[in-house]
């Protein structure tokens, strides 16, 4: 048995040695199986690959990966999960909030038949504001997109090889991996866990990446945006209508003398952002088809150092 564990990297240059220390005491002194290390580097400004080049050349088993520019978290991984060649494999954070040792439960869960495993949420050691948008956006994709989303979500998970072969083959752009691995339904198992507060260095979590996650989310995932300016424009219908009544009802009965142009002014200002919001939904849609046709692959890799992998092509040779 062979477990892969991946890690994307973004501006995480502190983290990393005693994120290596904390999983070789915790997980590699522990396990009686092959492990190898993945890092892909999501073009971090910081000396965060030089610090990756150092834990390889400490440790053979630890592989690294470098993009050639800022592809976003779901490309690293992507990356990473494309790179590996672990039995299974475990997605981890680079900033040290989740116990290292969870991986070993979840591995144990592996191990009893079910192909995903999802570290799940059960409270976290971080402020109000923070957690307020991580339960809000989780409650939307619960009842809008992805039924089976955890309460409090996810970020860490163990996914079988086959997993991971469906999640390659998949290739989706401007979507989400958590989403994908909801969607395909494989036997699912939940372990719990408290995430603690950050330590070491500033989260990179900017309110544009989480506006930009809730878009994916939404427009990759579900029919609510559509049915939402359906909704809209149905009620518009039915508005315009009885305000129609309305109005040639008064001007027979006498009541209007002359119709104010206040009336049309609101009604043509309603109807205008109906019609931009409307179009503004069907070009997210529009530019998602746009960007899967033009074929261009997810991440590109601009610099690596895969050490085992080398060796284990010369003795395959």
């Amino acid at each position: 048995m062979k477990l892969s564990i991946v890690i994307p990297v973004y501006f995480n240059g502190p983290n990393l040695h005693p994120l290596y220390e904390d999983i070789k005491e915790k997980l590699i002194n522990v396990i009686d199986y092959e492990y190898e290390i993945i890092m892909v580097d999501d073009c971090s400004q910081d000396d965060s690959f030089a610090k990756m080049k150092e834990l390889a050349d400490k440790d053979q088993n630890v592989r690294i990966f470098r993009l050639s520019r800022n592809f976003g978290s779901h490309a690293a991984i992507l990356c990473g999960l494309e790179k590996s060649r672990g039995d299974c494999v475990a997605v981890k954070a680079a900033d040290l909030q989740e116990p290292t040792e969870l991986i070993l439960e979840m591995v144990e869960r592996w191990k009893q038949g079910n192909n995903v495993v999802l570290a799940i949420r059960e409270g976290r050691d971080e402020g109000k504001k923070k957690t307020f948008f991580a339960d809000t956006y989780y409650w939307i994709v619960r009842k809008t997109a992805l039924n089976n989303m955890p309460e409090h979500g996810f970020d860490v998970y163990l996914i079988d090889r086959k997993v991971v072969d469906v999640l390659t083959v998949l290739d989706e752009k401007n979507s989400i991996l958590t989403g994908q691995i909801l969607w395909s339904g494989f036997k699912t198992a939940h372990v719990g866990y408290y995430r603690q507060a950050r330590e070491i260095g500033e989260s990179k979590w900017t309110l544009k990446k989480k506006i930009r996650l809730v878009s994916d989310t939404m427009f990759s995932f579900s029919m609510f945006p559509i049915k939402l300016v359906e909704m809209i424009g149905f009620f518009s219908i039915v508005g315009a209508i009885i305000w129609t009544v309305i109005e040639v009802v008064a001007k027979l009965t006498g009541k209007i003398t002359v119709i104010g142009w206040v009336t049309s002014f609101i009604f043509n200002l309603l109807s205008f952002g109906v019609i931009m919001m409307t179009l503004g939904i069907l070009g997210e849609y529009l530019w998602r088809i746009f960007d899967s046709a033009r074929g261009r692959p997810p991440y590109i890799i601009e610099d690596q150092v895969d050490r085992k992998n080398m060796e284990d092509l010369k003795k395959g040779g």
